[in-house]
């Protein structure tokens, strides 16, 4: 069986919040959608639904939940009961409602940094103060510095959000890595959310995703883990998503939190989810060799660009670009200006990095390293 990601498709002026938010002449590499078209599985699937005719009120197929049982099992050797899983319309908003479950206003959240941005909005909204845990870069690796945030702490904190691929940085957490994260969260009576949305997009093959909840009944007992096939088959704007919680005591406050606020999945969006994760793996495994030659091409260039250092992701199709050696107040505002649109590192919590999305066909690809070859020019 073989596809096609070379094949480019028109999404401007389409209703695509990608490729809508800059005119013709910016080339956008930002949000986290890939530009390739989803596999024939979802599509056939959602074409039969369709062609039912009735879209009235739905409810959670027994399907999704027994194929993400079995997901869990086949994949991880993580034995999830049905009872445990919570259906949301996005993992958006199961960080929203971890934060205001699991916490009041005098509890703090430990988020790492720099992080995908909703983790540092969450809080935000919900009035909730933030610790940091910096991310530093070791041997190659962004790694988490647990230590050094731990003197920093007051006993006010409730509430660990784990980026699982991390995201933007790329790391895949290794055991002993996610063992010393549990022993952090049990050391200061901590609540964890591991967001593990990017699980599915691990590039190296010699590694492995490992569920954090897996590790041991402690961290089963006091986990919300976050998933979706969202990222991963480019379904984004199909929100399914699951919250697998364990504790009976914590899904109900979550649960309680949710009600007359995050409404029920779109009837859709779980048969795009249901056919992603029982049928999607072979289009999976080539999307994979994909992006991994999109990933090798890019780090390599990147590095001889003036002024420009990336480490290379271990996983996701996102890249972490640290442009600090370059004179210009904003490097995304900077790239912007000359036809390239990616994600400011402000957003992240360091504005000397932009986030590039990698997602992309080569032709793609070619053309933001022209242009961004052609851009530092303008320094010299």
């Amino acid at each position: 069986m073989t596809f096609n990601f070379d094949q480019g498709i028109d999404r401007r002026h389409s209703d695509s919040l990608k490729w809508n938010k800059y005119g013709d002449d910016v080339l956008p590499l930002w949000v986290a959608d890939t530009d390739f078209r989803s596999p024939d599985c979802i599509i056939d699937a959602l074409t039969a639904r369709v062609q039912h005719g009735v879209f009235g009120y739905g409810t959670t197929p027994h399907d999704f939940i027994a194929i993400a049982c079995q997901r869990m099992q086949q994949r991880y050797g993580w034995q999830v009961q049905p009872e445990w899983l919570v259906v949301l319309p996005g993992v958006v908003s199961g960080l929203n409602l971890a934060v205001r479950a699991f916490t009041d206003a005098q509890q703090s959240t430990i988020a790492p940094t720099p992080i995908y941005p909703p983790f540092r909005l969450a809080a935000k909204l919900a009035g909730r103060p933030q610790r940091n845990a910096q991310m530093r870069l070791e041997q190659g690796r962004w790694l988490m510095d647990l230590d050094a945030l731990a003197p920093q702490l007051d006993g006010s904190e409730k509430l660990l959000m784990l980026c699982h691929p991390h995201n933007p940085c790329g790391t895949v957490w290794r055991r002993d890595e996610l063992e010393a994260q549990l022993a952090f969260a049990r050391r200061h009576n901590l609540i964890v959310c591991s967001d593990e949305i990017h699980s599915d997009l691990i590039l190296e093959p010699d590694l492995k995703h490992i569920p954090f909840a897996s590790l041991s009944e402690d961290a089963e007992q006091r986990s919300i883990t976050l998933l979706s096939p969202s990222k991963t088959f480019n379904i984004a704007g199909l929100g399914a998503s699951l919250a697998i919680i364990p504790n009976a005591e914590l899904r109900e406050r979550f649960n309680q939190t949710r009600k007359g606020i995050v409404p029920e999945v779109d009837i859709l969006a779980l048969v795009a989810a249901c056919a992603a994760w029982r049928d999607g793996q072979p289009w999976l495994d080539a999307q994979l060799d994909y992006l991994r030659g999109n990933r090798d091409w890019l780090v390599n260039a990147v590095n001889q660009l003036p002024g420009l250092q990336m480490q290379s992701p271990e996983a996701t199709y996102l890249g972490w670009i640290n442009a600090r050696k370059l004179s210009v107040a904003s490097p995304a505002l900077f790239f912007e200006k000359q036809g390239l649109g990616f994600s400011p590192g402000r957003d992240f919590g360091d504005d000397a990095f932009i986030r590039i999305n990698f997602g992309c066909t080569r032709a793609t690809l070619e053309d933001a390293l022209q242009r961004m070859q052609r851009a530092l020019a303008t320094l010299a």
